[in-house]
C-alpha cells in the first residue's frame, strides 16, 4: 500500500466526498481457482472495511462467481482497490495454472509431484508460493535455509560432487535434506553414491530422465534418492516427463510467467455523504 498510494490517492480525494460509504462485490470474470482470499480479507479488515468471503481459498469458481462482499468508507476502498485485486488476480492465476497441471498429471495416473521454483516476483515469494500450494502443487523451498541445494555454480567453485557433499555432510544438521543439481546420468549416479537425498536432473529431455533413472536402477541406487526433473517442462510435455519416472517435476513458469485470473471489483450500492 505504501508503494501504491504515495502521498495519497489524489483522484479519490478530489472526487469522493468524505463520509461516503459504499457496498461492493469482488467477482471472478472467468473460471479458475480462487486464491488470496484470506490475504484479501486481512487487507480489507486492516483498513476497517467490512468484508465477507463467499468462497474459500483453493475452491473452484466459475465466471461471475462473487468471491467477496465489501462495505465501508468509499475513499478507503477506492484507494486500496488495485492492491487488493493485484493480490487476488495474481494468486488466483498461479493457483489456476498449477491446478491445471496437477490435474493433468493425476488424471493420467501418475503420482508425480508438480512443484514450483524460486523464480518468483521480488517481494511476492509468500503470495506466489502460497498460491501454488492452494492450486495443489508443491512449494519446493520457501527460503534458502529450507534445504541444502548444491547447484552448478557451487560445483564450479568446489570442483566435484563428492567433495561438495562431504563438505556439507560434515557441517549440516541432521534435519536438513541435501539435493544436488546434475547435468548427466553419470553425475546422477555419483550424487546418489555420495549420499544425497534428492537428485535434480537439470535440463534433461524426457528420454534423458528415463535413461538416468534406468542407470540409477542398474546401480541399485534408485530407491535411495528422490529424482526431480527441472528445466524445459511445460504443459505440452509434462506428461512425457511424468512417464519418464521422475518423482518431482519443477516448473519456473508456474510463478515467473503465470497469467493473472480476471477478477474485478464493482460498487453495487452508494450511500450519500454524511457531510
Amino acid at each position: 500500500m505504501e508503494e501504491d498510494i504515495g502521498q495519497g490517492d489524489v483522484t479519490t480525494l478530489l472526487t469522493i466526498p468524505p463520509g461516503t460509504t459504499v457496498e461492493a462485490e469482488v467477482a471472478a470474470k472467468e473460471s479458475g481457482i480462487a486464491a488470496g482470499v484470506e490475504e484479501a480479507l486481512t487487507l480489507l479488515k486492516s483498513f476497517d472495511l467490512e468484508a465477507n468471503a463467499l468462497v474459500s481459498d483453493g475452491s473452484k469458481v466459475k465466471k461471475k462467481t462473487i468471491i467477496l462482499k465489501v462495505a465501508g468508507d468509499a475513499r478507503t476502498l477506492l484507494s486500496i482497490e488495485r492492491t487488493l485485486l493485484n493480490i487476488l488476480t495474481r494468486m488466483s492465476g498461479i493457483a489456476t495454472a498449477t491446478n491445471q497441471l496437477v490435474e493433468k498429471v493425476r488424471s493420467s495416473g501418475y503420482k508425480t509431484r508438480v512443484a514450483c521454483t524460486r523464480k518468483v516476483a521480488p517481494g511476492l515469494s509468500y503470495f506466489d508460493k502460497r498460491a501454488v500450494m492452494l492450486g495443489g502443487g508443491d512449494t519446493h523451498r520457501l527460503h534458502l535455509d529450507d534445504l541444502i541445494l548444491i547447484k552448478d555454480n557451487h560445483l564450479a567453485i568446489l570442483g566435484s560432487i563428492d567433495q561438495a557433499v562431504k563438505k556439507v555432510r560434515s557441517n549440516v544438521s541432521f534435519s536438513k535434506k541435501i539435493e544436488i543439481e546434475v547435468s548427466t546420468a553419470d553425475e546422477a549416479v555419483e550424487a546418489a553414491k555420495a549420499g544425497v537425498d534428492i537428485v535434480m536432473l537439470d535440463n534433461f529431455s524426457p528420454q534423458g530422465v528415463r535413461e538416468a533413472i534406468a542407470l540409477l536402477k542398474k546401480q541399485r541406487l534408485r530407491n535411495k534418492v528422490l529424482v526431480e526433473a527441472s528445466g524445459g517442462i511445460n504443459e505440452q510435455n509434462i506428461l512425457q516427463f511424468a512417464n519418464a519416472g521422475a518423482d518431482i517435476l519443477s516448473l519456473g513458469e508456474l510463478t515467473d510467467s503465470a497469467r493473472a485470473l480476471d477478477i474485478s471489483l464493482e460498487i453495487v450500492k452508494v450511500r450519500k455523504s454524511k457531510a
